[in-house]
């Protein structure tokens, strides 16, 4: 086969056997470059990085080596002179020649590649050895093939295939797909994932992440966590132990799950709190935790950010959304460390070792709110710039500072040029200095929101707390105004009423009402689990348009709170009703479906009283309803 070699004196090709020795090609190089010292001869698959000393690869073959025919091959070396002054200037025989920090040597004495001695995750080794691509049906449309066939309209799609994550609102890929996106396809060697460059930098958008979705064994375990604040007011702190799954609603997706929290020594105050750093016990945690039925390890931290508002304590401050911050940047940085101290194996990067999937979890208020938890990672550029020194926390949670470059002897500091970009509002593509400050959002990767959107409903099974009944689901859907919204209208209504749908304690509630067919509660659940629902309200019509719905929807207007009209009494003395204003109407029946009050029950404009029996007289005060 072919091989051919570039180096600082020129390229140049030469014939090989797949079994040659490497030791033949170094005496090849030793041949087009007489001034090479051949202890020094190095040899990568890209002009700069993964260099691999020659001398540690005795007894390998080109095959085994992954070379294939017309491969190029790298060489770098130093010359006989320089090396020989080299040697004379060294203190000691026994120093070991200083080899760069982005280089990858192989291990001592065997020549066996870092890549090749790591162990990695029981999840990466399923999703290796699968193929991993996207099957899609037959088109009814174009596929002219039978069953058996195949075409360009239902082969399977490649688990990085831009149009599948867009449709399906992917917002990054899985940590494998990224990898098959970066492996040649004529090539089965490793992808090596790209070094970052030293001279300038561009802070932007992670393609990829390492964890696609959090999931909680049990929610106890989060209401076992939170019991301390309850008690306390003070803010938690907590590892969380579990392990990694596949995830299947992401192509060749991770998933990480958690067993339980591990809560280190800590000092919680009302809005932080202080933390023994670095963890002793964690160790022993580690070891302990690999010993289970299923191995587990530390798969992430979770911490608390909960503060009740004054004038209802069982509510907390909606602080963390869109227009403020989700992390803090004090918080990227915390992140970012200890993503850096805690690396995943992987045998495709030249040192064995690439990103992290320690996940960042918060509990926090949500908008009406609840608690909830949100998951987040740090991006790699992130993890690389705190490493570097290179970024600092600012007083503004929302934005993060780039350090000054320090030239001092001691404690020198070389801050590249750092850039990023967004769109303006004309959606042209600005690059901006990201000198002194940018904002923490081009740092973060955020985990998948949950699959229900809300947690409105009354939960099941909590007796003397909270009643699950059907009035109670047709007074919010009459609040929300359902019975009047139709297929193919555009309004916020329907927005709000496919976020309160959006619960799955009110699927499984509806479920026993007999009022859903199977297939109509199929699509429910689909629909309410819609990554597109909020964004897309128009995704709510086939349901509207199932038999199972009119039902519920004629049920909701036979029992909904009937506004009294002023036409209704016919005597004389209703001239009084026009004295009161239509608002007050309005708000009975506002309240009427708000408390859940039952079908037949109405409220006297006049003294408020409740009236149940069928007249249209007030018990009390005798006026007219």
């Amino acid at each position: 086969m072919l091989i051919r070699l570039r180096s600082k004196d020129g390229n140049f090709r030469f014939q090989f056997e797949p079994t040659s020795d490497i030791s033949e090609v170094l005496a090849k190089i030793c041949e087009t470059s007489p001034d090479a010292d051949p202890k020094t001869v190095t040899i990568s698959n890209q002009p700069r990085g993964n260099e691999i000393l020659v001398s540690t690869l005795k007894g390998r073959n080109l095959k085994n080596l992954g070379l294939n025919h017309g491969d190029l091959i790298f060489v770098s070396f130093k010359s006989k002179a320089s090396s020989s002054v080299v040697e004379e200037t060294a203190p000691s025989p026994n120093v070991v020649p200083n080899v760069p920090s982005g280089s990858s040597s192989a291990h001592p004495g065997t020549g066996t590649r870092p890549w090749e001695l790591v162990k990695e995750d029981a999840v990466d080794d399923y999703w290796r050895a699968q193929l991993g691509k996207i099957p899609r049906g037959r088109d009814s449309r174009f596929c002219k093939h039978g069953a058996n066939g195949m075409c360009d309209y239902c082969m399977p799609l490649e688990p990085y295939d831009a149009a599948y994550h867009k449709e399906n609102n992917i917002k990054h890929l899985s940590y494998h797909a990224y990898i098959r996106k970066l492996t040649p396809k004529s090539s089965d060697s490793s992808a090596f994932l790209p070094p970052l460059n030293p001279l300038s930098y561009k802070v932007q958008s992670q393609q990829f992440r390492m964890v696609d979705h959090l999931e909680i064994a049990s929610m106890d375990i989060v209401d076992r966590f939170l019991q301390a604040w309850r008690k306390t007011g003070m803010q938690r702190f907590g590892f969380l132990v579990g392990r990694y799954e596949p995830y299947d609603k992401v192509p060749m997706g991770v998933k990480a799950v958690v067993e339980a929290i591990y809560e280190p020594p800590q000092q919680g105050e009302l809005d932080g709190l202080t933390m023994a750093w670095p963890w002793e016990d964690e160790p022993r945690i580690k070891e302990l935790a690999s010993h289970a039925s299923t191995p587990l390890s530390i798969v992430g931290y979770i911490f608390t950010d909960l503060d009740p508002t004054p004038d209802d304590r069982t509510k907390n401050v909606y602080k963390r959304h869109p227009q403020s911050f989700f992390l803090s940047s004090l918080e990227v940085v915390f992140a970012a460390t200890l993503q850096g101290l805690h690396p995943t194996n992987s045998k495709s990067s030249p040192t064995g070792k690439f990103a992290s999937r320690l996940v960042t979890a918060v509990l926090t208020a949500t908008e009406d709110g609840h608690v909830d938890v949100s998951a987040y990672q740090v991006s790699e550029q992130a993890v690389a710039m705190v490493d570097a020194d290179m970024i600092e926390a600012s007083v503004e949670p929302g934005i993060m500072r780039v350090k000054e470059e320090d030239r001092s002897q001691d404690t020198a500091r070389y801050v590249p040029d750092v850039f990023f970009s967004f769109k303006n509002e004309y959606g042209l593509e600005v690059k901006k200095s990201a000198k002194p400050c940018f904002p923490v959002e081009y740092l973060l990767v955020n985990t998948p929101s949950p699959l229900f959107r809300s947690i409105q409903f009354c939960i099941e099974n909590r007796p003397g707390l909270e009643n699950q009944t059907l009035e109670r689901a047709m007074s919010e859907l009459s609040r929300l105004d359902a019975p009047a919204l139709v297929p193919g209208q555009d309004t916020y209504k329907k927005k709000d009423l496919a976020e309160w749908l959006s619960d799955f304690h009110l699927i499984a509630f509806l479920q026993t009402t007999q009022l859903f067919s199977i297939d109509d509660l199929n699509l429910l659940i689909k629909i309410a689990t819609s990554p597109k629902l909020l964004e897309d309200p128009s995704i709510l019509d086939p349901l509207l348009n199932t038999d199972s719905w009119q039902t519920l929807m004629t049920f909701t207007r036979e029992h909904a709170p009937a506004r009294p009209g002023s036409s209704a009494p016919v005597r004389p003395s209703s001239a009084m009703d026009e004295d009161i204003p239509p608002e007050v109407f309005d708000q009975i029946a506002a309240d009427n479906a708000a408390s859940g009050s039952g079908p037949g029950i109405r409220i006297c404009p006049h003294c408020t009283f409740e009236n149940t029996h069928a007249g249209s007289d007030c018990e009390v005060c005798g006026l007219p309803l």
